[in-house]
């Protein structure tokens, strides 16, 4: 009698499975489903009751259960079989989604998160949260773990993430971000960032990017620091390189000035740069030993702009923030 009752409750679970993640069978099919599934093992009824209980209330609970029906049993091949394994397929997806985040921001698990995220866009390639994710964490990786390992890929999911959400799509939270204009700025600046070293020319488009939201980064000195970083070891230092190859010594011609004019220019833009960053800096003892060696960088091109003077240096750091970024020439 008691395998009898278990055999009927096992019976009625699968059917109610069937019923509400399937949609409604006939009446008939009811009969046979319970029937076909009658059994006397009570191992079997054990771990699927556990499954059903947990299905709705603890699906990492359920999830151990459907795992354990499938390992003990799995030669199995009917539609309660195929139905626990859909299910763990859709769960682990799920559970993959909400794992990526505190792989990044919680555990600074970069490897992890990469190995995690790539599965998830394997799935939905165009899951903006995952490009996010995928694309902020290449500066974490690199801000606080030297870890440049990843950085190619972050750009790319990156450039992506930034695609979309111009687009006009959004995610169902902008969290960590503090919302849409946030979550670019710091894309950009990401891209801009990761970009300095192997390629600062690239970089300065999307800093000058980030700095076009009205977001606490665009308060931030390391920005217009970066920015200043990519005129001068990408523009600055081919154009000076060739200036020096070409004229240095020589007697001026038309050619040689348009050179030097175009220089200019790019100069002009690093001393913008720079006394934007020394402006933000402000007077937080954080940045004191940076700020100075800025300061010192500004000087030197203020002066060879303005034939060694220094005058006006000071007025035009007071007033940097206040002056619309001029665009890369």
């Amino acid at each position: 009698m008691k395998y009898l009752i278990q055999r009927v409750a096992f019976g009625f679970f699968l059917v109610t499975i069937l019923f509400t993640s399937f949609g409604a069978p006939s009446t008939t099919g009811w009969t046979l489903v319970a029937m076909a599934q009658e059994t006397d093992d009570p191992v079997k009824i054990e771990v699927y009751t556990r499954f059903v209980n947990n299905r709705k209330t603890n699906e990492a609970a359920a999830h151990q259960a459907a795992k354990e029906y499938l390992q003990k049993y799995p030669k199995d091949n009917d539609q309660y079989t195929q139905y626990l394994q859909k299910w763990i397929v859709i769960y682990e997806r799920d559970e993959r989604k909400r794992t990526l985040p505190q792989l990044v921001y919680n555990a600074k698990n970069f490897a992890g998160a990469y190995s995690v995220g790539k599965q998830i866009l394997a799935d939905e390639p165009d899951y903006l949260p995952a490009l996010i994710h995928l694309g902020y964490a290449g500066y974490l990786a690199m801000t606080t773990a030297k870890n440049e390992l990843f950085s190619a890929d972050a750009q790319a999911y990156a450039n992506r993430a930034i695609q979309s959400i111009e687009a006009g799509k959004s995610p169902p939270s902008w969290l960590p971000f503090k919302g849409k204009d946030d979550t670019l700025a710091q894309l950009y600046y990401t891209v801009g960032f990761l970009s300095l070293r192997s390629a600062p020319d690239r970089a300065i488009e999307p800093l000058i990017k980030a700095t076009q939201f009205d977001t606490d980064l665009k308060k931030s000195p390391s920005l217009y620091y970066y920015l200043a970083a990519a005129y001068e070891s990408g523009p600055y230092k081919t154009m000076a390189a060739a200036y020096q190859t070409t004229f240095a010594g020589k007697e001026e011609t038309a050619q040689s000035k348009l050179a030097l004019e175009k220089l200019n220019v790019i100069i002009d833009r690093m001393i913008d740069a720079y006394a934007r960053a020394v402006a933000a800096a402000g007077n937080d003892p954080a940045n004191a030993q940076t700020k100075s060696q800025w300061s010192n960088k500004l000087a030197e091109f203020y002066k060879f702009r303005h034939q060694g003077s220094d005058v006006g240096l000071n007025d035009l750091i007071a007033g940097a923030l206040a002056k619309p970024l001029p665009p890369k020439p």
